[in-house]
């Protein structure tokens, strides 16, 4: 068993000074039992440039050594570095055993937190500069798979390009399915909201306050269906609840309509998104918390096409009446038409 080597005062002290970015690369030996400092190089270039030229002279092929070398890019605790861990083949076992004991004792005393990658070489070619990039493409590489893993793999990418095609298919049902956003409610509007379901008014206007994230009410006035065009704004967007009374095959109906108003392209993208995104969560609030059902949901750009006769229409679809395929008439009943003469074999004649 190896004794735990004592690091000079003079190294401890060195590193302490070198973590502040004007050294470029350490070496660190093992002397008398004690772990001291074997050399050191300034910074003259890009880490690149001076990582071969300061590296490799420093390497003997029959002693071991540590190597911290400085990167040029940082992290919480400020320059990055590279341990390396120099280990010739003919170098002595007992002088290899003795420095790989002694390994995690450098690292921690230089500060693990510091170090980026490790590097353990035998050869020049494993810790040059094309070794080191060698190293740090298989790191950020995937690790190898077992056969269970790989057929796992292959489970999830089949099922990932399942949904994209059901995605592709059914784009409108997927887009009425998601979350959006959902902006709270303001008390006037929960007020205005409450007495519509109690049929205490039948028009509200909400519109959304962007700076504060909520939806709150416009105004509630009494509104008839020929005066919906009148309320729609022409220049931004609104969400409109109104009750439409109407009488439908002589029967009086009382039907909570939903109209979306975006007069166009002159609202900004970011209102044309927000209002787009919470109006599916606060339908879903209304109809949950309110009882109120939509039996219809409209999108319109302008007022001037909200007529009577368009609301009508798009609370009572007409039906397409059907179209009976043409048929060949028949014949008048009762007769067969003229009898044709025919030739029979022996050549006489026939009635057919």
């Amino acid at each position: 068993m190896f004794l735990a080597l004592v690091v000079t005062p003079e190294l401890r002290e060195f590193l302490a000074r070198a973590r502040g970015g004007a050294v470029r690369l350490i070496k660190v030996r093992i002397q008398d039992e004690q772990l001291v400092l074997g050399a050191y190089r300034e910074a003259e270039q890009s880490w690149d440039q001076d990582y071969d030229h300061f590296l490799l002279p420093l390497l003997d092929e029959q002693e071991p050594c540590y190597i911290l070398y400085r990167l040029d890019s940082h992290n919480a605790l400020g320059f990055e570095w590279l341990f390396i861990s120099w280990s010739p083949d003919h170098s002595p076992v007992k002088e290899k055993m003795l420095y790989a004991a002694t390994r995690a004792t450098v690292k921690k005393e230089f500060g693990g937190g510091h170090v980026k990658y490790e590097l353990f070489g035998t050869m020049e070619e494993d810790v040059c500069l094309s070794g080191y990039q060698r190293h740090v493409s298989s790191c950020s590489g995937p690790a190898p798979l077992t056969l269970a893993e790989q057929e796992l793999q292959r489970i999830k990418i089949t099922e990932v390009r399942v949904k994209q095609v059901k995605a592709e298919i059914s784009v409108e049902s997927k887009h009425q399915t998601l979350q959006g956003l959902a902006f709270p409610l303001q008390e006037t509007a929960r007020r205005a909201l409450l007495q519509l379901a109690q049929k205490r008014i039948n028009y509200i206007q909400l519109r959304l306050d962007v700076e504060k994230e909520t939806i709150e009410l416009v105004h509630c006035q009494k509104t008839e269906a020929q005066d919906l065009p009148c309320r729609i704004p022409k220049d931004t967007p609104r969400y409109h609840f109104f009750l439409y009374k109407h009488s439908h095959e002589g029967d009086y109906l009382e039907s909570v309509v939903f109209i979306y108003s975006m007069p166009g392209y002159s609202c900004s993208i970011k209102e044309r998104m927000l209002y787009s995104s919470c109006k599916s969560r606060l339908l879903e609030e209304v109809e949950r918390d309110y009882q109120l059902q939509m039996v219809k949901k409209m999108e319109i750009e302008d007022g001037d096409e909200l007529t009577e006769e368009f609301l009508y229409d798009e609370v009572h679809p007409k039906q397409h009446a059907f179209k009976q395929a043409f048929a060949k008439p028949r014949g008048p009943a009762g007769k067969r038409g003229h009898k044709r003469l025919i030739k029979g074999p022996g050549g006489g004649v026939q009635d057919s």
